[in-house]
């Protein structure tokens, strides 16, 4: 039997976002394969972790180039943006939150250049004048992460209509909480 070795690691994303401390059994389980067939494939938690990055940085990187983020106004550039990583945002939940990729010197310097990529989308929209300037281009960046990340926890708990993801973060994150009043 060939092992999907991408549908593997997106089957244990999605189970170690909403439970971290599961053991290689319950993602084997999770994956629909054998402890044994998983070992092969990841001598432990820290290969599936490290593959799971770099799996994650490869999608997001793919997301970025098919989102055109330096067509058009930036606004809609980030509309792509976030339309094209729906299908790894739970691979994405998973990864920026988990610490043991952020600790010491070894960081995986993919990470760096997704930052870079999507702080200059929201750099140009600062200097065009579409986003707001007193929020940085790094904070926006992580904000995004985070909606990223929470849209896909509401969507697998059932809680947000799976349509609504895109919608749901692009109105947050471009026009806040803040309820308007109409004249």
């Amino acid at each position: 039997m060939t092992v999907d070795r991408a549908q593997v690691l997106h089957s244990a994303a999605a189970l170690l976002t909403r439970r971290s401390t599961a053991t290689m059994d319950e993602v084997a389980r999770a994956a629909g394969i054998s402890r044994a067939t998983l070992h092969r494939q990841f001598a432990g938690r820290d290969a599936l972790v490290r593959a799971l990055e770099e799996l994650g940085i490869t999608e997001c990187e793919s997301a970025l180039d098919r989102a055109r983020l330096d067509e058009g106004p930036a606004a809609d550039a980030l509309r792509r943006l976030i339309r094209e990583v729906e299908s790894s945002a739970p691979l994405l939940a998973f990864l920026v939150t988990e610490n043991q990729l952020f600790e010491g010197e070894q960081q995986h310097e993919g990470w760096a250049h997704l930052d870079s990529r999507i702080e200059a989308l929201f750099r140009r929209g600062q200097e065009t004048g579409e986003f707001r300037i007193d929020l940085t281009p790094a904070w926006l960046t992580e904000a995004l992460y985070g909606l990223i990340g929470s849209g896909a926890w509401a969507v697998q708990d059932g809680r947000v209509a799976a349509k609504d993801f895109q919608f749901m973060i692009v109105e947050l994150l471009l026009g806040g909480a803040l309820r308007r009043v109409e004249p």
